[in-house]
């Protein structure tokens, strides 16, 4: 049986070599083809594709809205969180690679970083600065949030995920400062581990003994073992590199998936023209997306409440490159920011630590310095109940504040009185609470036999607290206004939590005692 005639084989090797040839030089433009599916961003479409088609710049939509780029509307403040976050793990992943675990070598390697590593001063410089900025502008970027209501319908579960963002933020923080493993970072963790323990506090106090070791487990879980040494370091070394990097990957991921399913930034239904001038504008003119080859099929058409319904293109431009120039301002202002901090101010190094010789005054990080003024007088009270009442009244804001207020402006006069009121009454009220307790002491100074529950119950911190929680209670039945309610108690915690850090890093010295500067602290 003949076989069927097939083509010669030498021209098809000669026609082989010369596609083959002929790819070749193709190559880097079929390789970038492949990858960028659009051409150069030059008309609308392609601007509007280099957005949907790009897995990093997709989390924006193809148009933003032009009162989102109007500078008072986010200041920035959220870009410039994501910037510092990225910075942050750029360089810890880069330290991590001569970080050493131990608490035998832990002190060392931070020394090498420093004096031996090339570029590791500024590495280690540019890391703890990020960390502080990070710190500063996540508070100041909620404040942002909840002075124009962005909290509001359908935007609550994202305000959630940024009150869980604040606290793994925290979390970093602090557990990043315990590990160079010098004096600051040894006694820090002796702070926060008798923190974690402080519920013995209260048992001791209600003489409920049999409750005293379920009272110490969170501290025998974050260190291991009963006392500080390498089971305790490795802890707060893989919550720091390992556990808590992902769980803010994972909420910011949600946090921005958020954004986008509810509508983008929050803006206000009533937008008057003048209030968009200064606002960028699309250059280039509206393009109709014809395509003679392409078909197009409308499956169904069904009622909705999703905040993208009643929603259209005007007053919006093209996110590539309005958008993207704003973050590229506001990138380049954290990276000259950090990089001037990193170059003029180092990250502080002291002895390594030892439990012989307590550090004295032992303070914790700025950021918790006001929570230490409280646990100077209980544990428990500065270390756990006020956290936890700050954080579950920060998260029930959007629930319980209902109101139909509008979102994306900033407070009216009736709400700037009542944040000038809440500012003055908690300002005077922590002023005076401190100031007691520097003239005259506390109650343990008083009544040296009282049980240390009444201490827990009535201290300066709690005093402030509740006054606030009251306040924020009155202003809600006063005003009939829940709106105004929650400003009183936001408001007060910011000053609360504010007036005490500064009074902690600045009038707090040796034995945590009162000096008016540290300058009057006696030599030792």
């Amino acid at each position: 049986m003949r076989e069927p005639a097939g083509e010669p084989e030498g021209p098809v090797t000669q026609d082989g070599l010369g596609a083959l040839l002929s790819n070749v030089r193709s190559l880097p433009i079929n390789l970038w083809r492949s990858i960028i599916r659009h051409g150069a961003p030059t008309s609308n479409r392609t601007r509007s594709q280099s957005i949907t088609n790009s897995l990093f710049l997709h989390i924006h939509s193809a148009r933003t809205h032009r009162w989102t780029l109007r500078k008072s509307t986010t200041l920035g403040l959220g870009v410039a969180t994501g910037v510092l976050f990225l910075i942050l793990l750029g360089t810890g992943v880069m330290l991590m690679l001569f970080y050493k675990p131990t608490t035998a070598e832990a002190y060392n390697s931070i020394k090498d970083i420093h004096y031996v590593v090339p570029g590791g001063r500024l590495l280690r410089n540019v890391h703890r600065w990020a960390t502080n900025l990070m710190i500063f502008t996540v508070i100041l970027h909620m404040a942002r949030v909840f002075y124009t209501a962005a909290y509001k319908s359908p935007r609550e579960f994202n305000w959630l995920i940024g009150v869980g963002l604040l606290v793994l933020t925290l979390a970093l923080g602090f557990t990043g400062y315990c590990l160079p493993w010098d004096q600051l970072a040894y006694w820090a963790v002796v702070i926060g581990t008798n923190i974690a323990g402080s519920t013995s506090e209260v048992t001791e106090a209600l003489n409920l003994d049999g409750l005293q070791h379920l009272a110490m487990a969170p501290r025998r879980i974050l260190l291991g073992s009963d006392y500080i040494g390498d089971a305790g370091l490795l802890r707060f070394y893989w919550l720091h590199c390992v556990a808590l990097p992902i769980s803010m990957t994972l909420f910011i991921a949600i946090h921005l998936w958020r954004i986008r399913k509810d509508g983008g930034i929050s803006r206000p239904t009533d937008i008057r023209p003048e209030e968009l001038i200064g606002t960028p504008e699309d250059e280039l003119p509206h393009e109709g997306f014809s395509d003679p080859n392409k078909r197009y099929t409308l499956s169904a058409v069904v009622p909705g409440s999703s905040p993208h319904v009643g929603l259209d293109v005007e007053n919006t431009v093209l996110s590539w490159p309005h958008a993207l120039k704003y973050e590229m301002v506001v990138t380049s202002c954290i990276l000259a920011l950090v990089l001037l901090l990193a170059i003029f101010f180092d990250a502080p190094l002291k002895e390594p630590g030892n439990p012989n010789v307590p550090e004295n005054p032992a303070k914790a990080p700025w950021y918790f310095l006001g929570l230490q003024e409280v646990v100077s007088y209980s544990a428990f009270a500065g270390g756990m109940a006020i956290p936890a009442l700050s954080v579950i009244g920060l998260a029930l804001i959007p629930y319980l504040d209902r109101s139909t207020r509008q979102p994306g402006r900033w407070s009216d006069a009736k709400e700037r009185s009542r944040i000038y009121q809440s500012a003055v009454f908690t300002l005077v009220l922590c002023i005076a609470t401190i100031g007691v307790q520097v003239r005259f002491g506390w109650l343990r100074d008083w009544f040296p036999d009282i049980n240390q529950i009444w201490i827990i119950l009535i201290n300066p911190g709690t005093i402030v607290m509740f006054a606030v929680i009251a306040m924020s209670v009155f202003e809600t039945f006063r005003s009939r206004s829940t709106r105004l309610g929650a400003i009183v108690f936001f408001t007060g915690l910011l000053v609360f939590y504010g007036l005490f850090t500064y009074f902690g890093t600045v009038h707090r010295g040796p034995n945590w005692d009162f000096y008016w500067w540290p300058s009057q602290w006696p030599e030792h």
